[in-house]
């Protein structure tokens, strides 16, 4: 984008203030209203932002265990850069603009930025001729709340929008109309298009498919995607949650991506094959033997809390096993290649509580290492229960499991880089600290009255 050309716009516009955002370790937008002028000048030269957005968790909680920021540094500012290709106006905020910002790729940040460590990713894969085209898809919990009245119960037993399982309902859709409409409405007016919204099985649980696009664009859309439709709800008298498993009694929520390479031009879709079988590429093969052969290996980026690991477990619509299948939804990787423009694979491990800019990188990190290593797909297609085909191995069971598995990965760290690695598995550990500090409501009903 011309920069001379939005700063005209900026100057000639209603708006004295902009929002700008940037987005944590946990998906988390952080950021603050610049006036018009100052949002100008950062515009142009840059400006700093506190880099203690990566030294604290979803609660503020200062980590105690990550070298690359901390007390031990003063928590002193990164250099960080306005992307103007982002810019958007919010429509149920009187259309103020609205930029995201990253970290320089040369600038202390750059290691800690899940944007930039995406971007970083994303120029490996166009420099060796592929255009990476990506998409997700959110499924959520809707409950007729407000943050107040959720403080003062506890979290414990909020009403759901629509009680009951109602699964792809019309009827329930039309019965909610209003705040359905302004979903899909004010997240076009946007810049997050949506593909498909409608109601899933479990109370007030609905799903959409983002449209899709370049995967830098795909994940910015996802992650505003979770922030504005925490926003639209609350106009509404709704809180929207992307916790991955809200009840054992339920199935829990997914945050599936949808990926596929094509050429520079963007007229090929390059996991095509027609003379194949199954109308996959060797190109196709060797990024899903990738995919396969890393997913142990990096599973936080797709898993990344404690929460996560409550839904990935057998029969409950979310894998459990390294497998890949066709048209399959038992398993990691469903493929899905009845014609060109639609090859693609879908990762169905990644659940709703991702930051989107990880698990995109992890999902292109690791399909690129299988094309630059010349892997062979030698895994075949699981044709029935993926959760009983276990020959190939299965996930790590919990976050402490899989962040150690990560944390000693040379296989991770040469993807993503040392001081990423470090961070991350950090703040992962530190996430498994605080849940083990707690004493939980299954051990209260447990062991209080009989042990």
């Amino acid at each position: 984008m011309n920069k001379q050309e939005l700063i005209t716009r900026l100057k000639e516009s209603k708006h004295t203030k902009v929002k700008v955002a940037i987005t944590d370790i946990d998906g988390v937008l952080r950021g603050k209203f610049m006036h018009r002028d100052k949002f100008i000048s950062a515009l142009e030269n840059g400006f700093g932002f506190c880099s203690v957005v990566f030294g604290w968790d979803v609660n503020d909680g200062a980590y105690d265990n990550t070298g690359a920021v901390g007390w031990h540094m003063g928590y002193g500012d990164f250099d960080a850069r306005i992307d103007p290709d982002t810019e958007r106006t919010v429509p149920w905020e009187g259309n103020i603009p609205l930029f995201l910002a990253d970290f320089d790729l040369d600038g202390p940040g750059r290691a800690l930025c899940p944007r930039s460590l995406l971007r970083k990713i994303t120029a490996e894969a166009e420099g060796l001729g592929y255009k990476p085209m990506y998409s997700q898809e959110f499924e959520w919990f809707n409950y007729r709340e407000t943050t107040d009245a959720l403080h003062e119960k506890d979290f414990k037993h909020p009403q759901a929008m629509m009680p009951g399982m109602f699964g792809y309902s019309v009827l329930k859709m039309s019965e909610n109309s209003s705040f359905f409409h302004d979903l899909f409405d004010l997240l076009e007016s946007f810049g997050v298009p949506l593909e498909g919204l409608h109601t899933e099985t479990g109370p007030g649980v609905t799903e959409a498919a983002i449209l899709y696009g370049d995967i830098v664009e795909s994940a910015d859309r996802a992650t505003l995607f979770k922030a504005a439709t925490k926003e639209i709800a609350c106009r509404h008298g709704i809180i929207a949650s992307f916790m991955a498993k809200q009840s054992r009694q339920l199935p829990g929520c997914s945050g599936h991506i949808h990926q596929s390479l094509w050429d520079a031009d963007k007229k090929k879709n390059l996991f095509f094959e027609a003379s194949d079988p199954a109308n996959m590429s060797d190109l196709m093969k060797s990024f899903l033997a990738g995919q396969l052969h890393c997913l142990p290996e990096i599973l936080p980026l797709f898993a990344p809390t404690i929460n996560s690991y409550k839904r990935l477990v057998e029969g409950a619509w979310a894998p459990t096993t390294v497998t890949w299948g066709e048209d399959n939804r038992t398993v990691a990787l469903r493929t899905l290649t009845a014609s060109e423009k639609s090859a693609r694979i879908e990762h169905r491990v990644v659940g709703s509580d991702v930051n989107p800019y990880l698990a995109m990188a992890g999902c292109l990190a690791s399909g690129l290492y299988g094309i630059k290593k010349g892997l062979k797909l030698e895994i075949p297609a699981t044709t029935g229960n993926g959760y009983e085909d276990k020959k190939h191995g299965v996930l790590p069971a919990n976050l402490y499991e899989a962040t150690q598995r990560m944390k000693n990965s040379a296989l991770a760290r040469e993807m993503f880089g040392t001081d990423f690695i470090a961070h991350f598995t950090g703040t992962r550990e530190w996430e498994w600290r605080q849940f083990s500090a707690e004493v939980t409501d299954w051990e209260t009903k447990r062991y209080f009255e009989i042990i």
